[in-house]
């Protein structure tokens, strides 16, 4: 049995300001019309003896990755919980974990699978994934090693040893080199891009983690044994999951054990880790410009320019990165978009939203897109799904009004429970319980005006909420 073990726990903040902390990158469609975490599930498809996926991710994007799998027809055995991020080795432990605890009379085997990466050639992967499995089925520890076709720096390596492939020994995993270095890994053909991707058996992982980094395995033991479930979510004990320490799959295992083995896959990967990467891994016009949404070019060549709200326009630029959203803008030239996570780590430490959040934010019932604020009020449009609801919920601080826009609302005020149209209104007082449904089948559209003393987010209290969130004010 082969379980897709697919990593979904990244903030990819160089792809700022369409990646942010609460909507990362594999959570965006960023190459095609699927999110980068529905392709690498659809990539899945054709595998022999292939079972559901279990999933690791943030516990914030939870309600995301559950959904976008669904609209997919992918729908994961598993979404593992993680309270706070420790890395790959932790989370491929606890997924190994959850395998076998759910498959007791059996020793399956594992394909761990980044959810952020690009693979254009799927029958090529295919084919490295079948070479891998037979290694991985001998007991060994399989990484895939992407074909280096250029002196890549944003990279680590793995250097094979000799051997008759089409699996080679592991000689040894090289950290991201100068250029120099890179194009000698490049001409000598003996070294590869380290990927991220490896498959193995569940209880050789965990066999030599043991060996290796006990002390991991052993707080991943008992964050899984102390974890519950939440809705269709495994939530890991967060006071056990917390000791341990952080630590990547290459520095916990891969680099120290006697048994890992390299599977060369040249099928058109990118890890899409920063806008260079995006811009080469996306199709370009004659200009070699990539141009998503209103975008207009004069003289204009190598440049990825990507608006999401209004009209972007060039003149004489080249080699260049525009990325417009509805409250940020990035101009940078290529040469330097490795520093945008420099910009991300200032917003941090200025406090600033725009690090974590975009303007329009997800929700398990929908979204709100946050239009205008000023002192003492804001305005927010409310998208509610069909069937969907939001909390019965009251606010210390806050009045609300609501404007049906398009739609039918059930709205909870109180002790009256009624209905609003189109173009209706209700007012909402401070301190009142209150909640909206959508008992249609259209998306609902809500107006809400927000006015009082403070408008934080965190001025909630949740009192029934189908989707779990029950005392919580976030």
């Amino acid at each position: 049995m082969l379980i897709p073990i697919i990593l979904s726990g990244g903030s990819g903040t160089r792809l700022w300001p369409l990646s942010r902390e609460l909507y990362p990158k594999q959570l965006l469609p960023l190459v095609s019309e699927r999110t980068m975490l529905q392709e690498t599930a659809a990539r899945l498809e054709g595998l022999e003896d292939l079972s559901t996926a279990i999933v690791v991710c943030n516990d914030a994007h939870r309600f995301m990755v559950a959904e976008q799998l669904r609209r997919v027809g992918a729908p994961p055995r598993s979404i593992i919980l993680e309270p706070v991020g420790r890395n790959t080795a932790p989370a491929v432990a606890v997924a190994a974990l959850v395998a076998l605890k759910a498959n007791a009379k059996s020793d399956p085997m594992l394909l761990v699978l980044p959810a952020d990466h690009v693979i254009e050639d799927v029958a090529a992967f295919h084919t490295a994934v079948r070479i891998a499995g037979a290694e991985a089925a001998s007991g060994k520890l399989v990484t895939f090693g992407v074909v280096a076709r250029s002196p890549e720096t944003g990279y680590g390596y793995i250097r094979r040893a000799k051997g008759k492939g089409p699996a080679y020994p592991v000689a040894e995993f090289i950290e991201k080199p100068d250029s120099k270095r890179a194009r000698q890994f490049v001409e000598s053909g003996e070294y590869f891009w380290n990927s991220g991707m490896f498959m193995f058996k569940a209880s050789r992982y965990l066999q030599e983690l043991k060996r290796l980094a006990p002390d991991i395995l052993e707080a991943c033991e008992k964050a899984v044994s102390a974890a519950h479930a939440d809705l269709e979510f495994t939530r890991l004990s967060k006071s056990e999951f917390e000791r341990c320490r952080s630590e990547s799959i290459d520095y916990a295992v891969m680099e120290k054990t006697r048994d890992a083995v390299v599977v060369p896959l040249d099928a058109g990967w990118s890890d899409v880790g920063s806008w260079a990467a995006l811009h080469e891994a996306s199709k370009a016009d004659s200009s070699g410009n990539v141009m998503r949404g209103d975008v207009i070019a004069e003289d204009t060549h190598d440049c990825f320019l990507y608006s999401e709200s209004r009209l972007v326009a060039t003149v004489g630029l080249g080699d260049h990165i525009v990325v417009e959203t509805k409250d940020a803008v990035l101009v940078a030239p290529k040469s330097r978009v490795q520093d945008v996570k420099l910009l991300v780590n200032r917003l941090k430490s200025g406090q600033r939203g725009e690090a974590a959040l975009h303007r329009e934010v997800f929700r398990p019932w929908g979204s709100y897109d946050s239009i205008d604020s000023g002192h003492r009020f804001q305005v927010k449009r409310l998208t509610i799904s069909p069937g969907a609801s939001i909390s019965l919920q009251l606010h210390h601080h806050r009045a609300e009004h609501w404007v049906v826009v398009s739609g039918t609302a059930r709205i909870t005020r109180g002790d009256e429970v009624f209905l609003l149209e189109e173009n209706q209104s209700t007012y909402i007082p401070i301190g009142t319980r209150h909640r909206i449904e959508n008992p249609g089948k259209i998306p609902l559209h809500i107006i809400e005006v927000q006015s009082g003393t403070y408008l934080g987010e965190d001025d909630i209290v949740r009192f029934e909420d189908r989707y779990g969130r029950e005392g919580t004010n976030t």
